[in-house]
C-alpha cells in the first residue's frame, strides 16, 4: 500500500478499553443467559432489580426482633446466620430445609443484602462468634 493509499483510507479507531471490556462482559452475559434456565434467568434478574435499588425486600430491622438485627420478613432468622452457614459450607437446599419457613426468594434477598452491607454482616457473625 503507498503511502498516498494509507492517508487515504478510512482509520480504524480501536474502542476504548472501558468500552471493549464492557462488551467482553456483555456478550459473556449473554452466552451464559442462553444458557440459563427460566427459573434461573427469574432469579438473576431479581438479584440484578436487588443490586440495582437500596431497598431490600423481605429483610427488616425491628429492635424488638433480634436486637435490631436484619432478619427475614416473617421469621427471626438474622441474615448474619444464614451468611455464617454459607460461609461454612451450607448449600441453599440445605438451608431451605433446615428452616421450612425459608423461601428461596428469602436466600436471594439475604445475600443481596449481604452484599450491600458486608462490613455489618461481618460484624455482626464476629459478635455472635464471640458471645
Amino acid at each position: 500500500m503507498s503511502r498516498t493509499e494509507r492517508l487515504s483510507a478510512p482509520r480504524r479507531t480501536p474502542a476504548p478499553l472501558s468500552y471493549s471490556l464492557f462488551m467482553t462482559r456483555l456478550e459473556a452475559a449473554e452466552q451464559l443467559l442462553s444458557g440459563m434456565s427460566r427459573a434461573e434467568k427469574a432469579q438473576l434478574l431479581q438479584w440484578v432489580v436487588q443490586d440495582l435499588g437500596e431497598a431490600f425486600p423481605g429483610i427488616e430491622s425491628r429492635p424488638e426482633v433480634c436486637g435490631g438485627e436484619p432478619c427475614i420478613v416473617r421469621t427471626r432468622i438474622p441474615v448474619w446466620l444464614l451468611v455464617q452457614a454459607r460461609h461454612l459450607g451450607t448449600s441453599e437446599a440445605d438451608l431451605l430445609r433446615a428452616y421450612p419457613s425459608l423461601r428461596a426468594e428469602d436466600l436471594a434477598n439475604a445475600w443481596a443484602y449481604s452484599r450491600a452491607h458486608t462490613e455489618e454482616i461481618e460484624q455482626q457473625i464476629r459478635d455472635n462468634e464471640a458471645a
